[in-house]
């Protein structure tokens, strides 16, 4: 497969949100999203916004870091929202349900370094570092399942 890639510049927290919500509004049950940066890079509250953009009424959405997983009843079905930087080990990430969550909900995964030989070849990465304004973020997304390849290039134009 070929590896795609496009990097975008979300000038606010604003921006990051509308984001999220765009392409929350394109994924299906099985579409994994892999969140990928630095501890406050806005991992979370990119899954913030995604996840409440598809409930009927937004409820809160914390952060999973100790509960490790979260899962959300949306218009689109399951979807779970895990913080794995708790573990390490895959057997860990493996123990939590994730791989049978794979085939059956959209799943938000931050520190998918974590999972190492669980992780879907066929998942959406997305990668968030800091930009020069504190609250705008560079976020590089990349892929190789040729479903991407019909979501992403519309979504960042």
């Amino acid at each position: 497969m070929t590896s795609q890639r496009i990097v975008l510049t979300l000038t606010s927290l604003e921006a990051t949100c509308a984001f999220a919500t765009r392409l929350g509004g394109r994924l299906q049950p099985g579409d994994v999203l892999l969140l990928d940066g630095g501890i406050g890079a806005g991992k979370t509250h990119f899954a913030r916004c995604l996840v409440q953009s598809l409930q009927d009424a937004p409820e809160d959405v914390p952060s999973p870091t100790f509960t490790l997983v979260q899962v959300y009843d949306t218009r689109k079905g399951e979807i779970w929202h895990a913080d794995l930087y708790r573990l390490s080990d895959p057997d860990q990430c493996a123990e939590l349900g994730l791989a049978d969550a794979f085939d059956s909900a959209i799943c938000l995964v931050e520190w998918p370094d974590r999972l190492e030989d669980l992780t879907p070849t066929e998942a959406l990465s997305l990668t968030f570092a800091p930009a020069a304004d504190d609250s705008a973020r560079i976020l590089t997304l990349s892929w190789s399942a040729p479903r991407w390849d019909r979501v992403i290039p519309d979504l960042a134009a």
